[in-house]
């Protein structure tokens, strides 16, 4: 829920709040999206190329795909950023957008969390049929 507050000094020095709508603005709410979505992705990755260490032993294999998905998903991340970026004041306030914005939000948590799970399996597979 937005919280659309404006607070006065009126009444003693007390803050009163007085409901007034501001607009989101898409292009902020995208970047903390891909900062905490970036935070989450690189901690599920470590810990799911952690685990796949235990099993797999002394190979390189997890610590390849490790690099490979922390280095894989930046440039995914700066395309949904610059998208949301590029918009002028107007079209940032608009909310028209909302329904593109809640589809990129969608995406992008979803390969935030799946994509780990997904091609550390891959890895993993790869690296059973070697052993």
């Amino acid at each position: 829920m937005v919280k659309a507050l404006h607070r006065t000094d009126e009444g003693g020095g007390r803050n009163h709040a007085v409901g007034r709508h501001e607009a989101r603005d898409w292009r902020k709410g995208m970047s903390d999206n891909v900062a905490y979505a970036l935070l989450v992705y690189t901690a599920l990755q470590i810990f799911v190329t952690v685990h796949a260490i235990k099993e797999v032993g002394s190979s390189i294999l997890p610590y390849l795909a490790l690099v490979v998905l922390v280095a894989g998903i930046i440039p995914a991340c700066r395309w949904f950023e610059k998208r949301w970026r590029d918009l002028s004041d107007e079209e940032a306030a608009d909310p028209a957008l909302a329904g593109a914005y809640r589809r990129d939000q969608i995406l992008l948590w979803g390969l935030a969390i799946f994509l780990p799970l997904v091609l550390t399996g891959l890895f993993k597979g790869v690296a059973a049929l070697f052993a």
